[in-house]
C-alpha cells in the first residue's frame, strides 16, 4: 500500500522507508515553535531536565504574541520568562514586540520564510497545523513535548490516517477560505477527522490563494485533525520564492505527492460553487449556517484579524469593503492586522486610514480577544461576529455572551449592518 504525503514526510523524517498509519515514530524536526502561554512552562521543564542548551538556536522559534502587548502583570512575567531564555539560548527567531518581522506566530512564520515544502514542525500551540499549507507536516503539541523536542531537536508521533477531502469547482464571489473549512467542519463535526491528517487535492485547490490555503490549514484542528496539508503547486512556489529567496534557490525542500494507491480512511468531495457564504453559530464550529439564514441575529462587536484572518489578503478585502461606509451605531469593531508587515501595508495602501473613517479601532497585532486575552473583551449577554477560529463558550469573555464565526466579507458587512449581514446587502445600505 502506498503512502500520503503527510505519510512520506514523516517517514522521510523519521529515516525510514516507509510508515503506516498506527506506527509509532521518532521524527526529527525542521523547526519548533513556542509562544507566551506554551513556552514558559516548556522552559520549567527544560530546567527540570538538566538541559543547559536548545539542540539549534537556528531552528527554535518564539513567538509572544497571545498576552501582547502584555496586558498585566502575570502576561508580563510571563512574555520576560521567555524573552530571558531566547536571550540566554541566543535564539535567531524570537520575535518581540514592535520588531520587524513580528506578530502573530502563525502569520509570520509562513510570511517570514520559516517553514517551507516537506518541512516537518512541531509547535506548543493547537493552530500550527496552519504551515500544512505550503506542503509541510505541521502540528500542535503540549508544553512538555515542546521541552523535550527543544533538547533532542525530535518528537514521536502516531502517524495518522488520512482523509481525502477533493475540491471542485471555483469559490463564488465573497466566498474565503474561511466559508470552506467552516462548511467542511459543519460536514463533518468537530471530531470527524479526530487524529487524522486532512489532505486536500482536486481542481478546485488551484482556485485558492495562498492566504485561503493558510486559513483552511489552520482550522485543520477544529475538526479533530493531526494536520491539514496541501500539494504544493505554482502558487506555493510564487509564494516561497518571495518568502526566502535564498533558501529557495537553492532547492532546501522536498516536494512530497501522496501515491496512487495511498490508502484514506474516508474521502469527502466539496464543490466549491455550493459553498456559500458561512457562519459558525455558538458553541462550536460546527454549529454552521448559511449567513443568509441569520441575518437578523444583532449583534454588539466585531473583530477582523486573528491567525486564522489576519493576512494581507484579509485585511485589503476589509479595506474594500469599508470604503465609503460606517460602522453601525451602537457597534464596536475591532481590525487587528496579524504581523508588523501586515500593518505597515495596510498603513502604507491608506486601509487604515479607511478604518478609521469607518468608525473602527485598529489594534497592534496580537492574538487577544481571540482567546480573550485582551483588546475586545466580552461582557454577558454580548455577542461578536469574529473573524477567529473557536467560538466555545467564554473563548471571548463572559460564560454567557456568545460569538459567531465567520469570513471577513460576512464581518464587514456585519459592522455595517449592526447584524449578521452579507456582502450582498451593503449596496443596499
Amino acid at each position: 500500500m502506498g503512502m500520503t504525503m503527510t505519510q512520506k514526510i514523516l517517514a522521510d523524517h523519521a529515516g525510514l522507508s516507509e510508515v503506516a498509519a498506527g506506527d509509532l515514530i521518532e521524527a526529527g524536526l525542521d523547526k519548533v515553535l513556542g509562544n507566551d502561554v506554551t513556552t514558559p512552562p516548556a522552559i520549567k521543564v527544560f530546567g527540570e531536565m538538566g538541559a543547559s542548551r536548545v539542540f539549534d538556536k537556528d531552528r527554535v522559534i518564539l513567538v509572544p504574541d497571545h498576552f501582547t502587548p502584555n496586558k498585566d502583570i502575570k502576561s508580563a512575567e510571563l512574555t520576560k520568562c521567555m524573552r530571558c531564555f531566547a536571550r540566554g539560548q541566543d535564539i535567531t527567531h524570537y520575535y518581540e514586540l514592535g520588531q520587524k518581522g513580528m506578530g502573530i506566530e502563525h502569520v509570520i512564520i509562513p510570511d517570514n520564510g520559516l517553514v517551507f515544502p516537506g518541512d516537518a514542525v512541531i509547535g506548543a500551540d493547537s493552530h500550527t497545523c496552519t504551515y500544512g499549507a505550503l506542503g509541510a507536516f505541521a502540528t500542535g503539541v503540549g508544553s512538555t513535548d515542546l521541552a523535550c523536542a527543544l533538547v533532542s531537536g525530535s518528537t514521536w508521533f502516531k502517524v495518522p490516517e488520512a482523509v481525502r477531502v477533493i475540491l471542485t469547482g471555483r469559490p463564488g464571489p465573497y466566498v474565503t477560505g474561511k466559508d470552506i473549512i467552516l462548511h467542511l467542519i459543519g460536514m463533518i463535526g468537530v471530531d470527524g477527522a479526530l487524529y487524522k491528517s486532512l489532505e486536500f487535492t482536486g481542481d478546485g485547490v488551484k482556485h485558492l490563494s495562498m492566504d485561503q490555503r493558510l486559513t483552511i490549514s489552520n482550522m485543520a484542528i477544529e475538526c479533530g485533525a493531526k494536520n491539514g496539508i496541501f500539494p504544493v503547486d505554482d502558487i506555493t512556489v510564487e509564494y516561497i520564492k518571495k518568502t526566502d529567496p535564498e533558501r529557495f534557490t537553492r532547492g532546501d525542500y522536498k516536494v512530497y505527492e501522496p501515491d496512487e494507491d495511498a490508502d484514506y480512511s474516508a474521502e469527502i468531495r466539496i464543490d466549491l460553487d455550493g459553498v456559500p457564504l458561512t457562519v459558525a453559530l455558538p458553541h462550536l464550529p460546527s454549529n454552521t449556517r448559511p449567513a443568509s439564514d441569520v441575518k437578523d441575529m444583532k449583534i454588539d462587536q466585531v473583530v477582523i484579524g486573528s491567525c486564522t484572518n489576519g493576512r494581507e489578503e484579509d485585511i485589503r478585502i476589509a479595506a474594500e469593503l469599508f470604503a465609503g461606509r460606517k460602522v453601525a451605531d451602537g457597534i464596536r469593531c475591532i481590525i487587528i492586522p496579524g504581523s508588523q508587515r501586515v500593518y505597515r501595508k495596510a498603513l502604507d495602501e491608506g486601509w487604515l486610514e479607511v478604518f478609521d473613517d469607518a468608525g473602527c479601532v485598529i489594534s497592534t497585532p496580537t492574538c487577544g480577544p481571540c482567546l480573550g486575552g485582551h483588546m475586545g473583551i466580552l461582557a454577558e449577554g454580548e455577542r461578536c461576529v469574529s473573524t477567529t477560529n473557536r467560538n466555545f463558550v467564554g473563548r471571548m469573555g463572559h460564560v454567557r455572551s456568545e460569538v459567531i464565526l465567520a469570513g471577513v466579507p460576512v464581518a464587514v458587512a456585519s459592522a455595517v449592518m449592526g447584524r449578521v449581514a452579507v456582502p450582498g446587502e451593503l449596496k443596499e445600505a
